[in-house]
């Protein structure tokens, strides 16, 4: 009696299964870990952009005051205007304040916490309108008449400090208080309008050197706030942390597949 001898099953067939159920998930993770990466990349080349923007900033900070750019510089085929330049004016301040509600978390003088940046109307010699932030004043002391000493220099002045572009309320900007002439972001225009001054204004503030604090102390100038948001290599990290997550879920859901028993076949 002949006997019959077991074959072991060819396991070609398990493998080219197995590669099989891997195709589309291979292919899937590819594309994804791709994205990731490349959203990564973007972030590096975004953090090393603002680091230059940082260091570019912090140079023009240290430089001699240029002249302000005038109404020829603010069409939209000009070139671009730098924001914290440092510039000089000369002209006279115009009557009436606005306030840019803030808080000053690291003042350079005495006064910080909630308050205002006390922006005045400043008519220049050639004949447009620039607001000076003439600087910082705590909520107590928003009133002008609350802060002894302060009142606006009389006749021509020549003024120097840091030229600060104008925000563009978002959605989550609360509308000015026009009322009692407070805003929650920095619009030149508007403030200037509400105030009565006419002619040209310009599309930026002037945040006026400590120098020109009041002997009062109030407002207090020089507190311009030179803040960055720079966040891009957190982002980095996270999208690279998820690229890494990626290809660790995918080499375990790999080696599950082809570590899978094949169903079992009748005996021969």
């Amino acid at each position: 009696m002949t006997q019959t001898t077991k074959r072991p099953s060819d396991p070609q067939p398990a493998a080219s299964g197995a590669m099989r159920r891997l195709l589309l998930p291979t292919l899937l993770g590819l594309a994804a870990l791709a994205i990731l990466l490349n959203l990564g990349l973007w972030q590096l080349n975004r953090l090393a952009w603002k680091e230059g923007l940082i260091r570019q900033v912090e140079q023009n900070l240290t430089l001699d005051p240029v002249a302000a750019p005038g109404p020829n510089r603010w069409s939209a085929g000009a070139a671009p205007i730098g924001d914290y330049l440092r510039v000089r004016v000369t002209g006279a301040f115009l009557p009436g304040e606005a306030y840019y509600y803030n808080a000053l978390t690291s003042p350079k003088g005495h006064y910080g916490g909630p308050g205002y940046f006390v922006h005045a109307p400043f008519r220049t010699d050639d004949g447009w309108i620039v607001m000076v932030n003439r600087g910082f004043v705590p909520d107590r002391f928003v009133a002008p008449d609350s802060r002894p000493g302060s009142a606006v220099p009389a006749g021509p002045v020549t003024l120097t400090g840091i030229l600060r572009l104008g925000e563009a309320p978002n959605m989550t900007t609360p509308a000015p208080d026009l009322a009692r002439r407070i805003w929650f972001a920095r619009d030149p225009a508007a403030m200037a309008s509400a105030l009565g001054a006419t002619g040209p204004t310009a599309p930026f503030v002037i945040d006026a050197d400590a120098a020109f604090t009041p002997a009062s102390g109030l407002p207090q100038a020089g507190e311009t706030v030179v803040r960055f948001k720079n966040d891009h290599l957190g982002y980095a990290l996270t999208w690279f942390g998820l690229a890494a997550t990626l290809v660790g879920v995918y080499i375990a859901y790999a080696w599950s597949v082809l570590r899978r028993p094949d169903a079992k076949k009748p005996e021969a």
